[in-house]
């Protein structure tokens, strides 16, 4: 099913206009806290071994490394202002690569140098660590010896010379055109909770926005005149969205009927609430897209995320240009925004496979 212009405009709204506000690249490659790694063997890899937490390999640190980590969770926390998500991640990184200098005899930061990282590296892969895995932890330790080079504690910056290996990337699955509609279109239930899932599918499609960033909405960062909301996204950089014609018919009915049944004390600015009246919680956000997608027979089970991946790529199919819709998902780069012309290519050519007689 292929969107023609007028059935993008009604679903997206307005895209071929650009936000006011440029954002400056970031560099972070971090999305992503790391889980404790599970002792499983798997085919053609090494078995991992147990992870220890983090705060005891902290814990274990010398003092001058566990004060220099304080000062740089200060500083992404405080001065880069990243979430409390990525804090953790990036922590989570050095607090290890620390760890490892410390277990190579080593307890001043100065000793901290190119082999120490490539050592650190080495190590990781051994135990069976994904390029992508390599590749992110990489980009953490550029990150603090960067930050450890400006803050005056190490004369040079090793990571600069640090070339991490190129992560595959694969090609994110994304629903077809006609799912998505059918999708958003289904929630039937007229209560407050079902005018509520209906908004919050509308939302997550039409817009593209991560879960985190509509969990966070608020009622007055809706703009129902020009059809826009406003979201904060990652490090706290605030985008303008636009929105189509039938999620603000879902927004009409649940603002009139559902929210005022659900509203509480408790319930604040929050533009979506949970069944008790709170901020709706992620997790119910996940829960009821994974339940709506079950209904839909020969879709992927895919999560919030999965559309806003479906969202960028219905759009692009569309004709949107890839600027505006870097702005739209609020990509800090633009490289990020050109993996979804990858899947519009490959779905083109698995079309061109199946249909073209000398294909």
């Amino acid at each position: 099913m292929i969107l023609t212009a007028s059935r993008l405009q009604r679903r997206f709204g307005d895209v071929t206009g650009e936000t006011d506000a440029v954002e400056t690249p970031d560099t972070s490659a971090h999305h992503a806290v790391q889980a404790g790694a599970s002792v499983a063997k798997t085919a053609g890899r090494p078995r991992k071994p147990v992870s220890e937490p983090t705060a005891v390999r902290r814990a274990r640190l010398p003092a001058e490394l566990v004060a220099v980590v304080d000062r740089f969770e200060r500083h992404l926390d405080l001065e880069r202002g990243l979430s409390p998500h990525s804090v953790r991640a990036y922590v989570t990184d050095v607090v290890g690569l620390l760890d490892h200098l410390a277990r190579m005899g080593r307890t001043d930061l100065t000793d901290l140098d190119i082999r120490v990282l490539r050592s650190w590296l080495a190590r990781l892969r051994s135990t069976g660590a994904a390029r992508s895995t390599l590749a992110r932890r990489a980009a953490a330790a550029r990150t603090f010896t960067a930050f450890a080079r400006r803050a005056g504690l190490t004369a040079t910056d090793a990571g600069a010379q640090l070339v991490s290996p190129r992560p595959h990337r694969t090609l994110p699955p994304v629903l077809r055109a006609d799912e998505a509609l059918a999708l958003v279109d289904g929630p039937t239930a007229e209560g407050p909770l079902g005018l509520r899932d209906r908004l919050t599918l509308e939302l997550l499609y039409a817009t593209g926005i991560r879960v985190g960033e509509l969990v966070r909405l608020d009622v007055d960062d809706v703009d129902r005149h020009r059809r826009v909301v406003r979201v904060i996204g990652k490090g706290d950089k605030e985008r303008t969205v636009p929105y189509g014609a039938p999620a603000e018919r879902a927004l009409d009915s649940w603002l009139r009927t559902g929210r005022p049944e659900l509203a509480t004390a408790d319930s604040g600015p929050a533009l979506l609430l949970g069944a008790k009246g709170r901020r709706i919680d992620p997790r119910t956000v996940r829960r009821l897209v994974h339940e709506h997608l079950a209904q839909l027979p020969g879709a992927p089970d895919l999560g919030p995320h999965g559309l806003r991946h479906s969202a960028a790529t219905h759009l692009l199919e569309g004709g949107a240009d890839l600027r505006s819709v870097q702005e739209i998902l609020g990509h800090a780069s633009l490289s990020t925004t050109q993996i979804y012309t990858h899947v519009s290519v490959e779905r083109l050519r698995a079309a061109y496979r199946q249909a073209h007689p000398r294909a």
